[in-house]
C-alpha cells in the first residue's frame, strides 16, 4: 500500500473555510479510493492558546472521520529557531511522526513554503500550485521561500514565464465523484457563487502592471448583471467592516448577498448550498483573467459534479474542457446574461452534461492515478 502525506496549508487555523477543506478532501478521498494510505500533515501557528487550539484539532478530526483519517493527522509547530531541525508534534509521538514521514513514499504538498528540514525526511515530494501564474511571479520575485522538490504540479494550463530548472505538470483539480453524486432539482432557484472577496495580494507581472488577486474587482464589474437577466443571483462572502458601500451596491443591482462564515460553517453545510443551487455564476480574480491561465475552481468542479451547471469568467483558452453546455464561459455582462438564459432554457440538457464534464475531466480517482504515475515514476 502506498503511503502518501498530504501537506495541507491553513486548514486548521481557519475552521469557518469549509470551502478550502473540501478541496483537500476531494485529494484525500481519491488517494483513499486508489488504495493508498493517507496522512494528513500541517503546520498549527502559535498564538491561538491552548483551548482554541484542542477546539480546532478537534474539529479538524471530526471532518476527517468520515474519510477515515481521523488518526492520522500529523499536527506540528515550529519553535522561535529559524534554524530549528526537529518541529514539535501536536498530535502524535515524535517518534510516531517521525516514521511516518520517512517511510512515506510520496508527500503531496501544498504548503509552498515547507521547511526544508521537514522536505528532507521525505523519499520524493510533489509540489501542487493551486494559485497558477501568480505562484510562479510570487516565487520568481523573492516573495515566497519555495524549497526544491522532485515534482511540480499546477492546476493552471498555461503559467506563462516560469521559473528557471522547473518543469511544471498540469493536472486538474479533482472531485470525488462519489461525495458530490448528482442531484437534479429543476425547482432550485438561484445561481449562486462562493467566493473570497479582498485578499490583498498583488504581484507585479511587469514594471508597470500590477496583478489583483482580489475577487471584488470582479464581482463588481459584474454588479449590474442581475438587470441583465430573470435568473436569481446570489453571492455569499465576507463582506467585512468598511465594505458596507460594497454589499450595497451589490444588493442595489439585484444580488443577494450572504455571509458565508454564517452560512455555512461546516463542509456539510457547504455542500447542502452548493446542491441546493440552480448553477453556479462564478467571477474569477482579475489576475488569472489576464494572465490566461485557464484556471478552474475548485469549487466549479463541485458544481460540476453536482449536476449543477457552471457559468464562469474565461480565464484562457483549455486544451481539455468543452465549452457550451453544462459549463459556458463568459468575458462581458452581456455574455453572462445570455449563457444564464441559455442555461435556463435547457435546463436539464445542462445539468446533465455538468456531470458528464465532472466524470471525463475531473473524477478524483483519475486526478490522483494519473498525478502519481508522474509524480512517483
Amino acid at each position: 500500500m502506498t503511503l502518501v502525506v498530504v501537506g495541507a496549508y491553513r486548514v486548521t487555523p481557519v475552521p469557518w473555510a469549509a470551502g478550502h477543506f473540501w478541496m483537500y478532501a476531494q485529494y484525500l478521498d481519491g488517494l483513499r479510493r486508489f488504495g493508498c494510505d493517507v496522512w494528513w500533515l500541517e503546520e498549527l501557528p502559535a498564538g491561538a492558546g491552548t483551548a482554541v487550539d484542542e477546539a480546532r484539532i478537534e474539529s479538524l478530526r471530526e471532518r476527517l472521520r468520515p474519510l477515515g483519517l481521523a488518526d492520522r493527522i500529523l499536527l506540528y509547530r515550529w519553535g522561535d529557531d529559524p534554524g530549528a531541525q526537529d518541529p514539535t508534534y501536536l498530535t502524535s509521538s515524535a517518534r510516531r511522526a517521525e516514521q511516518v514521514l520517512t517511510r512515506a513514499e510520496l508527500l503531496l504538498n501544498f504548503h509552498y513554503e515547507m521547511r526544508p528540514a521537514l522536505l528532507a525526511r521525505f523519499r520524493r515530494t510533489a509540489l501542487v500550485d493551486i494559485d497558477p501564474g501568480m505562484l510562479q511571479l510570487w516565487w520568481r520575485q523573492g516573495h515566497l521561500r519555495i524549497h526544491e522538490h522532485d515534482r511540480y504540479f499546477s492546476i493552471g494550463e498555461h503559467l506563462g514565464g516560469s521559473v528557471p530548472g522547473v518543469t511544471w505538470v498540469h493536472t486538474a483539480p479533482p472531485v470525488s465523484l462519489d461525495l458530490w453524486p448528482y442531484r437534479y432539482d429543476p425547482a432550485s432557484e438561484a445561481f449562486t457563487s462562493v467566493s473570497s472577496w479582498r485578499t490583498g495580494a498583488y504581484v507585479a507581472l511587469d514594471g508597470r502592471t500590477m496583478l489583483d488577486s482580489n475577487k471584488r474587482v470582479s464581482y463588481l464589474d459584474f454588479a449590474d448583471l442581475p438587470r441583465r437577466t430573470e435568473q436569481p443571483l446570489e453571492l455569499a462572502s465576507v463582506l467585512g467592516a468598511g465594505e458596507e458601500e460594497d454589499r450595497s451596491l451589490l444588493e442595489g443591482h439585484g444580488w443577494r448577498v450572504l455571509d458565508s462564515t454564517v452560512a455555512f460553517r461546516t463542509p456539510e453545510t457547504y455542500q447542502r448550498y452548493i446542491q441546493r443551487s440552480r448553477g453556479e455564476l462564478g467571477c474569477a480574480k482579475p489576475a488569472y483573467v489576464l494572465l490566461r491561465n485557464a484556471w478552474v475552481s475548485d469549487r466549479t468542479v463541485c458544481y460540476l459534479a453536482s449536476g449543477k451547471p457552471a457559468v464562469v469568467q474565461d480565464t484562457g483558452p483549455s486544451s481539455y474542457l468543452p465549452d457550451g453546455c453544462g459549463l459556458l464561459r463568459f468575458s462581458t455582462v452581456d455574455e453572462a446574461a445570455a449563457a444564464l438564459d441559455e442555461v435556463a432554457a435547457h435546463y436539464e440538457q445542462h445539468c446533465r452534461a455538468a456531470r458528464e464534464i465532472a466524470e471525463a475531466c475531473f473524477s478524483a480517482t483519475g486526478v490522483v492515478t494519473r498525478l502519481l504515475g508522474q509524480a512517483l515514476g
